[in-house]
């Protein structure tokens, strides 16, 4: 049953990943540390639950660096990159799968244009800072896949390991 539970939050992690608002990569760590913590041997081993919470930090990292570096690479402001990350929560209820492109592109470069540049560096401003929103999502989408494979491979290869050879 805790196998089962901790697998449905990581369920709801991965989501994260893809979805702005939940957090993906913390939410798995935290699932396999907690059934690690209720499960002692009988769960993942310690260095892959120290693994898993260096991959999260390594995550958020990620994330936060392909976001700043493709807004700021193409000239976006702050303005730019929070207009980006609103788009892309509105985008979940707008047209999904290319809401979440088109509304962060979109509402970067409104939001640049609100702070006074022209539409032509709004639109290289919106275009990076929509990049730089999805190339963190898609590393974080890689993160939390590599992550709940090593959980599970961990769980199987103790299970493996601890099952009775015929004779």
């Amino acid at each position: 049953m805790g196998f089962i539970l901790t697998l449905l939050v990581m369920l709801v992690g991965m989501a994260g990943a893809a979805l702005p608002g939940i957090p993906g990569t913390p939410l798995i760590f935290l699932a396999a540390l907690g059934h690690r913590l209720c499960f002692g041997d009988q769960s993942a081993s310690r260095i892959v639950v120290f693994v898993l919470g260096i991959l999260t930090v390594a995550s958020l990292a990620l994330d936060f660096l392909a976001t700043t570096y493709g807004a700021k690479r193409l000239g976006a402001t702050w303005r730019g990159i929070t207009g980006a990350l609103l788009g892309a929560v509105a985008g979940l209820f707008v047209l999904p799968p290319w809401g979440l492109v088109l509304l962060p592109l979109a509402c970067a470069a409104a939001a640049e244009m609100v702070g006074g540049r022209p539409w032509k560096e709004a639109g290289r401003a919106g275009l990076g800072a929509a990049l730089g929103v999805v190339a963190g999502t898609a590393g974080r989408i890689a993160f939390s896949l590599a992550m709940v494979a090593l959980w599970i491979s961990s769980i199987l290869w103790h299970l493996m390991k601890g099952a009775p050879t015929a004779p």
